[in-house]
């Protein structure tokens, strides 16, 4: 990636129509993903490996409005088969980006090393192979894309949730230790879900919501949501048990994210 950032001076940053206005470039037409709002402040603009340009504008704006309360509270599991179980019982499906373009991904990626072979036999300079650098730009695209999509979707669910529920009940997940398990790592690199709880934090300051993060080792699994007996450690291949205690037939996860709201709301009660 290259990039560049300017500071606006004199007002040499500014929208005009479908053309931004930057320093040393004049006037350059470009697509608008959204109005800018309050004083622009400084613009970076960035070459992606695709090929592709993009500004990203920064502004100084007033702060925003709180949102109406709702009154409503929620537990948030996050899986890998569903990307998030709440405690009212809805599943959030995992997209799954990566995994639905690996196929056209491996496919192009062997073209691109094939490309990269020929040219160091011919002993060429990658830098004037327009077939390898034709080619590396179709893989880069392909990578942007998914990572538009993920983003995307992280975007408008963690939105969704902050407009709906005044608490939001998470587990504190220790990722980077999860990603040293081979056998899950790329599915935990695919849902994302630190980034998905860094979106949830910033947009629960500004919004005046409440996120409450539970310790990653709460057996919140293990415990009976309707009782509260601990039946114990459970294999993962067991999706649906039932308490040894009370009989109710609990859903692994939705149990678990009611547990992460009970927790959640107990540990809130006790903040000052």
């Amino acid at each position: 990636v290259q990039s560049y950032t300017t500071k606006n001076t004199n007002n040499n940053i500014a929208i005009v129509g479908n053309q931004m206005k930057l320093p040393k470039l004049g006037l350059v037409k470009f697509a608008k993903s959204r109005d800018i709002e309050g004083r622009i402040l400084k613009a970076t603009i960035k070459y992606n490996a695709s090929g592709k340009f993009y500004v990203s504008v920064l502004c100084e704006v007033p702060d925003f409005e709180l949102l109406p309360q709702t009154n409503q509270a929620v537990g948030i599991d996050l899986g890998i088969t569903d990307f998030a179980i709440l405690s009212d019982g809805r599943k959030v499906d995992n997209q799954r980006f990566t995994t639905k373009m690996e196929q056209k991904l491996k496919r192009e990626q062997r073209k691109l090393s094939r490309r990269y072979e020929q040219a160091k036999k011919d002993k060429r300079d990658l830098r004037e192979c327009m077939n390898y650098q034709k080619q590396r730009r179709k893989v880069a695209r392909l990578h942007e894309r998914v990572a538009f999509q993920r983003e995307d979707f992280l975007n408008k669910l963690s939105t969704a949730l902050i407009r709906q529920y005044d608490v939001i009940c998470i587990e504190n997940l220790n990722t980077k230790g999860m990603m040293k398990n081979h056998k899950l790592a790329k599915a935990i690199s695919d849902v994302s879900w630190s980034e998905f709880v860094t979106k949830l934090k910033y947009k629960a300051k500004w919004f005046g919501r409440k996120i409450v993060e539970i310790d990653r080792f709460y057996p919140s699994s293990q415990i009976c949501h309707t009782c509260g007996h601990r039946d114990g450690k459970k294999p993962l291949d067991i999706r649906v048990w039932t308490c040894s205690s009370c009989g109710t037939t609990l859903d692994r996860d939705i149990n678990a994210s009611k547990n992460i709201l009970i927790e959640g709301l107990r540990l809130l009660k006790q903040q000052p």
